[in-house]
């Protein structure tokens, strides 16, 4: 896989969005944004991000449905996604891993440990 330069972050909080675009931008990451799944949908085609971080509670799709459209789609499958959410339960860590995430990261995120994770991707 190639080095991560541009991140997708998706997430229905505009201030979660500001925190990680805060803490990504600051390490060297371009950062894109969608509010919802079908915008991160939209923008997983459109931007071709290297990695998406992705929300699960949204209004409209959820992050475990927008997951499961992007690494179900020839054109982005390819893209790695991190789920990050207020979820914790242990069910909800399988499903979204089984729906293609390939990480899963309760928030609140500590950004050290994203950082770290975004440069372990294989």
């Amino acid at each position: 896989m190639m080095p991560v330069h541009k991140i997708l972050i998706v997430d229905d909080s505009a201030t979660e969005r500001q925190v990680m675009i805060e803490a990504l931008s600051s390490s060297g990451y371009e950062c894109v944004t969608a509010a919802n799944g079908d915008e991160a949908i939209a923008k997983s085609r459109s931007e071709m991000p290297d990695l998406i971080l992705m929300d699960v509670v949204m209004p409209g799709l959820n992050g475990f449905q927008a997951t499961r459209t992007i690494t179900r789609d020839d054109a982005t499958r390819h893209i790695p996604i991190i789920m990050c959410t207020g979820k914790s339960a242990e069910t909800d860590k399988v499903w979204g891993l089984r729906q293609g995430a390939r990480e899963y990261l309760v928030k609140p995120i500590n950004t050290k440990d994203l950082l770290e994770r975004i440069v372990a991707l294989p």
